[in-house]
């Protein structure tokens, strides 16, 4: 395991293709750009279908069009959630960090505050032995 990097890096590293895929799936599937994409796709499906002369493919009340927003949402629901999972687990991981990290600095800083009021404490005595070699 390579210290240099950070807790983010080993975890991307770990990952699997497959958990690589439903992170980017998720990744689109959760933007605008695929919100905007599908909307002007079901305006020119619903466009082209009512207009048409010469053969509707997918009549009102779009059944087809349907057909595909299910079997869209059928995959797309487990792979978010899987998305999502390992969200969770990259949370607890960089959460269990924060506290070493905060555990470590804790003790610093309760080192340094010993180390500073020892110093404190040498500076006193050596004000006191002045003062008392001045009278």
């Amino acid at each position: 395991m390579n210290l240099n990097k950070n807790w983010h890096q080993r975890h991307r590293e770990s990952l699997n293709y497959g958990s690589l895929i439903a992170d980017a799936v998720a990744k689109g599937m959760g933007s605008w750009r695929f919100i905007i994409i599908q909307t002007v796709f079901v305006i020119i499906w619903m466009g082209l279908n009512l207009t048409a002369y010469f053969r509707h493919w997918d009549a009102y009340p779009f059944i087809l069009l349907n057909l595909l927003f299910s079997t869209q949402a059928a995959y797309a629901a487990p792979i978010i959630m899987m998305a999502q999972n390992r969200q969770n687990e990259r949370d607890r991981i960089q959460a269990q960090d924060d506290y070493n990290t905060n555990k470590e600095a804790k003790l610093e800083i309760e080192a340094l505050a010993a180390k500073l009021n020892s110093i404190e404490i040498e500076k006193l005595d050596k004000i006191l032995k002045i003062l008392e070699e001045m009278k």
